[in-house]
């Protein structure tokens, strides 16, 4: 079983949360099988990323911060497993209508471009109502200048919530949530020691 983090919109495997957690686990979690996939920055392409990615590697649980947070709850839905979101977006093909335009993704190499029809994409991939609310752990910080954090609260009513007053959207301080994540995630407990 693999433990998957997805990264937002615009953004890579090689972002600061992506490589933090990639970091985290192979050092306290060595045998455990994690993914970071680069996703594409439309909807179909990155879906049909994860679709073939999943039937391979099926997942454990599934780690997503903004637009990868909406996809990690479309997959969990599909796969019934423990999901934590950091800053999700919710209803995202409300959210990026301010983004459209021409995108190079700095690791994939490739252009897209993103338009109104990957709003509709969106709009359908977007579960109705969760089947498993307690499958969710949602990390929310009010300070988000990018989503609306009260929106997240609402659509995962009956998910383990925790809204950090202030923050930002990277969701500061991200590091240290990590510990409770991987818990949530169902890996063994592990003591950290700080270096002086």
């Amino acid at each position: 079983m693999t433990l998957y983090y997805l990264h937002g919109f615009a953004s890579s495997s090689q972002s600061v949360k992506a490589l933090q957690a990639s970091q985290f686990f192979a050092r306290h979690y060595p045998g455990q099988h994690f993914m970071a996939p680069d996703l594409a920055y439309t909807p179909g392409e990155a879906m049909a990323q994860l679709t073939a990615a999943m039937q391979q590697a099926p997942p454990l649980a599934i780690i997503g911060s903004s637009l990868g947070g909406f996809l990690a709850t479309v997959m969990a839905e599909r796969y019934q497993c423990r999901a934590c979101l950091i800053n999700p977006a919710v209803a995202p093909h409300q959210v990026l209508h301010d983004y459209l335009g021409h995108y190079h993704h700095p690791v994939l190499q490739q252009q897209f471009t993103v338009d109104s029809s990957h709003m509709a994409e969106l709009q359908q991939l977007m579960p109705k109502r969760l089947q498993q609310p307690a499958n969710y752990l949602v990390l929310l910080q009010s300070g988000d200048e990018v989503l609306d954090y009260r929106k997240a609260v609402s659509y995962y009513q009956g998910a383990q919530q925790q809204v950090v007053i202030g923050g930002d959207h990277s969701f500061s301080g991200f590091a240290d949530y990590l510990p409770a994540i991987a818990e949530f995630c169902q890996l063994p407990a592990v003591t950290l020691t700080r270096t002086p």
